[in-house]
């Protein structure tokens, strides 16, 4: 009988084969100098190790060692994934071009040291595991771990460490695997790694390695494994221009699918400018106080021309509907016909990656639905709802190719990375995101997601429906810095006051009855409109080193 292979043991890629870029300077083009170490992604493994239990879902692992290094090019460590998904995944290969006679770029280290091994496991298992450090010498690191079959030191040409002025400082990121608590005593675990300093300036560079947390080996302790640097003068050269990003828009930008029921979709901001908007101001008096009385307000001019460009959000500026009650209700319907995309381009991981940031503008984010304490579903006509609603995803793209490796769905205050392989696809590379009912938080697949906070639930609705917007068709780059001025940013970016009023839905009398039952977070009971996307953490920030207040 034929056996249908585990997911291990099938190699996933893309449903179509990468597009040819439009020429340029350094972007996709296979390798990327560091200013003296060039490294590559190899993506060829040759299996060493695997555990079939352990790690998360209790899935098990596998270990693999980079097959096919170009030549030149030297093995930095070992790649590690669960056992559960396909086969995908890289680590980063180095080869020295520093032609510095008093030290190069990579060296062989001095010797190993035994980090962990598998011989006490009581778990299914292909044999032993067993995990080597690299001992460098002084003034270099080393970036990953070796594994072996047998109890036997590697070779010391097998690998190489890297000198300190290519490295930065490492953090784990993700779980990958480690025993059950009663069969680990020791804490050991296995987790992929990521620089510990993550931005559009930052020059640490992800490689695609893991690292052991092993407390009861205090000699394997005292030496950490690093990420390296993006150590060129111009290290932006690898980031894609403008043609090529249009490319990448074309190929990977997603289909946004909205909920049967959901009454309030996006548009462009001209047209909500367009169909009434209204800037409303209010007067500091002589002592800097903001008055109470009723703000001044006018109308808002295409592209945001009127609206402040300096200043912080004080209160005293901020967007609103139409005052007209008919316009009003149209204008927070939306219009699916005229929403435009908006698109960030900023480099990430010592601009080895570029993270293409898309921004959809909501004119209004419907009322919730939430569970208090785990129990029925209340939907709520007023609380959750704002005017001006900011929802974004994050593309993140290979430089060193041009493929799709993951993507970051917001979903309100927080939101989740998600591997290319767990994407739902549709157009060949082009991929399928749900927006919440009246929420608009996206997600990679349909369903009902429940998000709680402080004890309480709100419900995430998704579902296919006829609405549908087809991100690539109408977009604007509004921002690519390392452009220059190729890209003009419109008015509107640099307006850093509310994008909708800040109102109170329930009387401080009942906000502290219902807190005495169950902590609720404060926005649920107002109305606040968001800022816009300029003044987000992820703006400058990778998407996980803040709390995004949308």
């Amino acid at each position: 009988m034929h056996m249908k292979p585990l997911p291990i043991e099938t190699v996933f890629t893309l449903p179509s084969l990468i597009p040819t870029w439009p020429p340029g300077e350094g972007f996709a083009s296979g390798t990327i100098d560091l200013g003296g170490l060039q490294v590559c992604q190899v993506s060829s493994f040759t299996e060493v190790w695997s555990t079939r239990a352990g790690g998360p879902g209790n899935s098990g692992a596998t270990f693999f060692e980079p097959s096919e290094t170009p030549q030149g090019f030297f093995m930095l460590g070992f790649y590690a994934q669960p056992y559960n998904k396909p086969l995908r995944g890289w680590v980063l290969a180095g080869k020295d071009i520093s032609n510095d006679s008093s030290g190069g770029a990579l060296k062989r280290p001095i010797d190993y040291t035994l980090v962990w091994n598998s011989e006490s496991l009581k778990i299914k298992q292909d044999g032993k595991g067993y995990f080597w450090l690299p001992m460098p010498p002084d003034g270099y690191e080393p970036i990953g771990l070796i594994v072996t079959n047998l109890p036997v030191k590697p070779s010391l040409d097998k690998i190489r460490v890297v000198r300190s002025n290519f490295t930065e400082t490492c953090q784990n990121n993700s779980w990958i695997w480690g025993p059950k608590r009663k069969n680990n005593p020791r804490g050991f675990g296995i987790y992929s790694v990521r620089p510990v300093n993550r931005g559009t300036k930052a020059l640490g560079v992800s490689t695609g390695t893991f690292m052991v947390q092993n407390s009861g080996n205090e000699e394997a302790d005292s030496i950490s494994l690093a990420c390296l640097k993006n150590a060129k003068s111009c290290f932006l050269s690898c980031m894609p221009n403008l043609n090529q990003i249009k490319a990448l828009v074309q190929a990977y930008s997603p289909y946004i699918y909205f909920h049967p029921s959901e009454k309030y979709l996006p548009s462009s901001v001209n047209w909500f400018f367009e169909n009434g908007a209204r800037l409303h101001h209010k007067r500091k008096d002589s002592v800097g106080s903001v008055k109470a009385d009723d703000s001044d307000s006018i109308g808002v001019e295409a592209g945001g021309s009127n609206l402040p460009q300096s200043g912080s959000d004080d209160g005293t500026f901020w967007l609103d509907l139409p005052v007209d009650k008919a316009a009003k209700k149209s204008v927070k319907k939306g219009d699916l016909d005229e929403a435009e995309a908006y698109l960030h381009v900023k480099p990430m991981f010592g601009a080895t990656f570029t993270d293409i940031t898309i921004w959809l503008f909501y004119p209004f984010n419907g009322p919730v639905k939430i569970k208090l304490c785990g129990l029925i579903g209340i939907p709520l006509r007023k609380l959750g709802r704002h005017v001006g609603d900011w929802e974004h995803l994050t593309l993140r793209v290979s430089n060193f190719n041009g493929e799709l490796t993951s993507v970051y769905f917001s979903q309100h205050s927080k939101g989740k990375w998600v591997d290319v392989s767990e994407l739902e696809f549709q157009d060949k590379n082009k991929f399928v995101t749900y927006a919440s009912l009246h929420g608009h938080a996206f997600y990679h697949k349909s369903g009902d997601e429940m998000q709680w906070k402080c004890g309480i639930g709100e419900s995430n609705a998704t579902s296919k429906s006829e609405m549908v917007t087809d991100t690539g068709e109408s977009y604007r780059i509004v921002a690519a810095k390392h452009l220059g001025h190729v890209v003009d940013e419109p008015p509107w970016l640099n307006y850093k006051r509310k994008w909708g009023p800040q109102i109170s839905c329930v009387s401080e009398k009942l906000k502290g009855a219902i807190q005495n039952v169950v902590k609720i977070p404060n926005e649920v009971f107002g109305e606040e409109g968001p800022l816009g996307p300029k003044m987000k953490g992820n703006w400058s920030g990778d998407e996980d080193t803040y709390d995004d207040e949308e």
